[in-house]
């Protein structure tokens, strides 16, 4: 993992959007960077949501969002290092004054506000005033900058903005903060959840006196702990959606398993005695505030993430017609970030540890804790632009299924490390299990770097083998081997970018130029495999069937050996030769 993020970082996830969106300046980028990064759902929303260019009032980006009932509205400072330059009081407080025209109902000072201002921001903020005006909904204003923003300067934006409105808000976020947002968005966490209100249970039967607080002076790590009714925390999930369990290392696995089924059993028959029978739910978050109100005291936490507790607070939402009647343990954690570009190992490292030690209740494995590496997030990322959907996470198929939307492909983390695995080491491994994909050889097969067909060349060569085992079992166990040779004698045909591409692209397309001679090759090696095994399985007692041979270290080396004795590569260097040939029209 890496401790220091900085403006190298920051560039290349610009160079990034910029390949796709060209005519963007450097300055569009930034902000369609910390749209995607802090509030859009997607990449779409985040281009289409910049205005720029001349004219704009100090308006870089406008973005309505019906489904939170929310404007958001944005300023951007791109500057060309960390914290060079601090911004200018007239720049802060001109874009706070912008609160004051679009939610006053005369429209004198909203006319003004657009007088010179080009085409395409008046029509945004006037369909932004619209909405606030007719239909309640909220302001929020961001002025964000690689540069450094005083305190006291802040304080007087945020007071300027609530004197002119005080259902507007206005967050400044400068270097320190936007090299934290840049390391969640590298961690998969975007867009974040800007707060969410927990509240402390209150019921007839059950007396409750306040929130738990206690502060770490050791680790920094400011914690609270409090009862919320099931029905609440259903609630929170129906707020903040699935991103709420972004830094969890599984999705939701639904109520085939035993805890979950046991939880509907409990939440069914005896809701009373919920909260004795469950772990309860881990939040961390950047911030909590305990407040007061009508008698009873609510949790307010900015950035949660629910850690631990993912299928509780999901089958209280399932099953809310029961979730009232349930109390559920929630514990709150409050892990520091250090101030500026460094510092974000230490929240990393405590983060992963608690998950690891919290998840237990559902059998984890290998897999599981890898979910949220940075490579699975570059994956996914690299994969999606494909119109693959990565699926890093272990979860119910259903909501894979949901999540995936219009995909062509479907592919998931342990299929990729077979693929990986089977052409890069010993086929013996893959063998062994998908899990031990996951423990020592996991930098193997994962490393940082490598660009989208180099996985997707291994995966849909895995899949052309797959095809060729299929209905013959004794080949299903001598696949791995087969994929490894096949793989070795293909590489060289696609040791060109240029080619690796296309023999994807050919593949996705289900083009017969690639697949009739991409078939032939995988009979061509299967044969041989059942030939090899035929000559070495031993005989009498000493016969291994298929399912023993095959599991023999190092049987990737002797085959190898067997084909250049046997075919030296006559039957099988035409076929490549069409296959290059496919490549290159």
């Amino acid at each position: 993992m890496k401790t220091e993020l900085g403006m190298v970082d920051l560039k290349e996830q610009l160079d990034d959007i910029h390949r796709r969106n060209p005519k963007f300046k450097q300055d569009d980028l930034f902000v369609c960077w910390f749209l995607r990064a802090y509030l859009a759902d997607d990449d779409q929303t985040a281009v289409e949501s910049v205005t720029g260019g001349a004219g704009d009032k100090s308006v870089d980006a406008v973005l309505i969002d019906h489904k939170a009932q929310a404007v958001f509205l944005v300023q951007g400072k791109y500057r060309q290092s960390l914290k060079a330059k601090a911004e200018s009081r007239n720049d802060v407080l001109g874009f706070a004054a912008l609160a004051g025209p679009l939610l006053d109902k005369e429209t004198k000072a909203f006319k003004s506000l657009c007088k010179d201002a080009n085409t395409d921001v008046v029509k945004r903020l006037a369909e932004a005033r619209n909405v606030l005006l007719t239909k309640d909904y909220r302001l929020r204003m961001f002025y964000v900058t690689l540069g450094t923003v005083s305190e006291s300067l802040e304080a007087e934006a945020i007071n300027a903005v609530e004197d002119a409105a005080p259902n507007a808000v206005i967050e400044v976020l400068d270097a320190d903060r936007l090299m934290n947002l840049l390391r969640d968005y590298l961690d998969g966490v975007a867009p974040p959840i800007p707060s969410l209100d927990l509240t402390l249970e209150q019921h007839a039967d059950v007396k409750v006196n306040s929130i738990l607080q206690r502060y770490d002076t050791t680790n920094k790590v400011e914690s609270w702990v409090l009862s919320m009714r099931g029905d609440a925390v259903a609630r929170m999930f129906d707020s903040a959606g699935i991103r709420l369990y972004a830094r969890n290392i599984r999705g939701f696995l639904g109520g085939e398993t035993p805890i979950n089924s046991g939880m509907i059993k409990t939440l069914t028959d005896e809701p009373d005695h919920f909260f004795y029978y469950n772990n309860g739910i881990t939040i961390i978050c950047d911030r909590a505030v305990k407040h007061s109100h009508a008698g009873g005291e609510f949790l307010r936490v900015s950035n949660p993430q629910v850690i631990n507790g993912q299928q509780t607070s999901r089958m209280l939402a399932e099953h809310r017609e029961h979730a009232a009647n349930a109390s559920v343990l929630v514990k709150v954690m409050q892990v520091p970030r250090v101030a500026g570009v460094s510092g974000g190992d230490a929240f990393d490292t405590l983060v992963s540890r608690i998950v690891a030690n919290t998840n237990w209740q559902n059998a984890i494995n290998h897999a599981d804790l890898v979910s949220n590496h940075r490579v699975q997030i570059e994956i996914e990322r690299a994969l999606r632009k494909r119109g693959y959907f990565y699926l890093r996470k272990r979860q119910k198929k259903a909501e894979a299924r949901a999540a995936a939307g219009k995909s062509r492909f479907i592919v998931t983390k342990e299929e990729l490390a077979q693929a990986v695995g089977a052409c890069e080491l010993d086929p013996l491994l893959v063998r062994q299990g998908k899990n031990k994909l996951f423990g020592n050889h996991y930098e193997s097969i994962f490393a940082s770097g490598r660009d989208a067909d180099f996985y997707l060349g291994r995966f849909h060569a895995r899949a052309y083998v797959t095809v060729g085992s299929k209905g013959q079992p004794q080949r299903g166990y001598a696949k791995w081997l087969a994929l490894h040779f096949l793989w070795s004698r293909l590489a060289t045909v696609l040791k060109s970018p240029s080619a690796a591409r296309r023999f994807v692209d050919l593949t996705e397309r289900k083009d017969t130029s690639i697949q009739d001679p991409m078939g032939r090759a995988v009979e061509i090696v299967f044969k041989d495999v059942m030939a090899f095994y035929s000559a070495n399985k031993g005989k009498g007692e000493q016969e291994l069937d298929h399912s023993r041979f095959f599991k023999a270290r190092g049987l990737h080396k002797k085959f190898a050996a067997f084909w250049k004795q046997r075919d030296k590569n006559v039957r099988l260097d035409p076929v490549l030769e069409e296959i290059r040939e496919a490549l290159a029209t």
